[in-house]
């Protein structure tokens, strides 16, 4: 058996930490594009001061933003101390990509209403849910049928941003037409069992511990694909979680036929759910809980957009 190539190895050693599909993509692409700028000399003849110069080549001549470049330094740090093991000294010194300060765009409470007026079927009981419950599209899309809990109106997101689980709202006004979905949703996961499928991807090293919790009801997805396909590490045939772009699509459509002249997107519905919580008066810590900020501060920035006119102070032009 032929010697893995280093790119290889650094897909085993993802996989062997349970990295997402997508991170591992990155950090391969990430690699790969370091080794080329330095004319294909591996990264074990590298060091510190070669990642300082690529990492510094992002921000002064490729104008990448700062968590792009950020990005590519997490890739670097995790090539050498996990794949190569030899970890980096320091690269402080480097240029840093300015991180710009920019207030998030929210929809007024009016905007929301007219959006989702434009969605049907699944598209907007997914975008209603991404401002009902303040999910990211990506925790949304890859719920478990197990984790919307009606008894106790909440959805519980797994291993969100940062890996960590959290409990957020389930809104009322859904339930009725999210408990005809899963009805749809289940009859379609026993055709797929009828016709000798019916499986699902499962976290980490559940399908070896679980042999049969892959064709449970409980663990298929809420949002599924309109199609199997076969998954890119096992090549097992399954019904994957619905594609991003779908919903991505829709809502920019939804947005552009509402004629709301802002730069939102699907991601929008998080960040007015967050700041009409505000606006309603619940405390910001909680509204940091159901968004699963590790910090305040983060949660804080929507005080700044909060439906009061520049921090609440009145124009002299409205008392002349």
């Amino acid at each position: 058996m032929s010697k893995p190539t280093l790119l290889e190895s650094v897909r085993a050693v993802l996989r062997l930490k349970h990295y997402s599909s997508r991170t591992e993509d990155a950090y391969v692409g990430w690699i790969r594009r370091f080794i080329l700028f330095h004319q294909k000399r591996h990264p074990r003849d590298m060091g510190e001061a070669e990642v300082r110069d690529f990492l510094s080549s992002l921000a002064t001549e490729r104008h990448v933003a700062a968590s792009t470049q950020n990005q590519a330094l997490c890739a670097l740090l995790f090539l050498y101390g996990d794949v190569l093991s030899k970890p980096l000294a320091s690269v402080d010194d480097i240029i840093r990509a300015k991180r710009p300060t920019r207030l998030p765009v929210v929809f007024s409470p009016e905007e929301v209403a007219s959006i989702l007026s434009r969605l049907d079927g699944t598209k907007w009981l997914v975008a209603s849910l991404l401002y009902g419950s303040g999910m990211r599209l990506l925790e949304c899309l890859r719920l478990r049928v197990k984790d919307v809990d009606f008894g106790y109106s909440q959805i519980i997101v797994r291993d969100g941003k940062g890996g960590k689980d959290r409990a957020t709202i389930l809104p009322q006004s859904i339930v009725n037409p999210l408990t005809r979905h899963l009805e749809r949703v289940r009859s379609l996961h026993q055709f797929d069992l009828d016709d000798g499928f019916g499986e699902v991807h499962l976290p980490f090293a559940l399908e070896r511990k679980y042999a049969s919790a892959a064709r449970e009801w409980a663990w298929q997805y809420v949002f599924p694909a309109a199609r199997r396909s076969k998954d890119v590490r096992s090549q097992i045939e399954r019904r994957h979680h619905l594609d991003e772009s779908i919903i991505q699509r829709a809502v920019k459509r939804a947005i552009h036929a509402a004629g709301v002249e802002k730069a939102g997107s699907s991601h929008t519905f998080r960040h007015s759910f967050a700041t009409h919580l505000l606006e309603s008066g619940y405390d910001i810590r909680t509204v940091q809980e159901l968004l699963g900020h590790n910090d305040v501060a983060t949660t804080m920035i929507y005080t700044h957009v909060m439906n009061k006119g520049g921090k609440a102070v009145r124009s002299p032009l409205d008392r002349t």
